[in-house]
């Protein structure tokens, strides 16, 4: 293969990322909390070492995936009217307790067990504020749940819902749908805002995502044609090189 081929391949590779990337936040556009995911591509260039290169080199630019990071904008809130759906307005999360250890979500779609364990969507205990397990009696009523997490029942102040945070967000490292999983310390949020009854709806432009992938995948056929013509001229000009002369006589 030529360099032509070789720079079109490097392409290929970051738009099939490009591709997975966007097709993950499309199919999450409708979970609770989820955080669409972004692709850093970069260019490296490289110059020409030919003998019969002219001076200043003729460069040659690859396209190189870096990374895939998370865009941490909240989302918008929907009215839900269920006792147990929390959203949070501004920073912070709900920690949860998994198979796995802590783990941190925007996601605030719980339910209580018949236990009074009050768990999110896959079972996972909600921590409080002292990293517990929180547990609502089944005999109490959620009667409130101010801005700071206390909840109230009819007997009074029985715990508060944990609001935790990382000093950098780009941390995180997701797992899942709506997990995230902290690899620094964590700690409690200064400035809390739970709203009860509400849910923070995931942040993916759906419009915005489709139309991206309509994009990436014209720039994808459009490689690939190049590369597959390329294979073709090469392949004609070696049937030619190692033609045998007797047969065209």
């Amino acid at each position: 293969m030529d360099n032509t081929t070789y720079i079109a391949l490097s392409r290929i590779d970051t738009l099939t990322r490009a591709l997975d990337v966007t097709a993950n936040n499309l199919a999450n556009a409708s979970t609770d909390g989820f955080k669409a995911s972004r692709e850093l591509f970069s260019q490296y260039v490289v110059k020409q070492k030919e003998a019969n290169t002219v001076a200043g080199g003729k460069e040659e630019a690859y396209t190189q995936d870096q990374a895939t990071y998370q865009d941490h904008l909240q989302g918008q809130m929907r009215t839900t009217g269920n006792q147990t759906d929390f959203a949070i307005n501004g920073e912070g999360y709900f920690a949860v307790r998994t198979t796995q250890g802590i783990r941190l979500t925007r996601n605030g779609q719980f339910n209580r067990r018949m236990d009074g364990t009050i768990v999110d969507g896959s079972g996972n205990p909600v921590l409080d504020r002292q990293n517990q397990n929180l547990v609502i009696r089944l005999e109490d009523d959620i009667l409130s749940v101010s801005s700071d997490g206390t909840i109230s029942t009819q007997n009074g102040a029985i715990g508060t819902i944990g609001l935790v945070t990382v000093d950098n967000v780009n941390t995180l490292t997701p797992e899942g749908a709506y997990l995230l999983k902290p690899t620094t310390q964590t700690h409690e949020v200064a400035r809390k805002e739970i709203r009860q009854g509400m849910l923070e709806s995931s942040n993916v432009n759906a419009v915005g995502e489709t139309t991206r992938m309509v994009e990436i995948q014209r720039d994808y056929d459009l490689t690939f044609q190049l590369i597959q013509t390329e294979s073709t001229r090469q392949q004609t000009a070696i049937d030619k090189i190692t033609a045998d002369p007797s047969s065209s006589s």
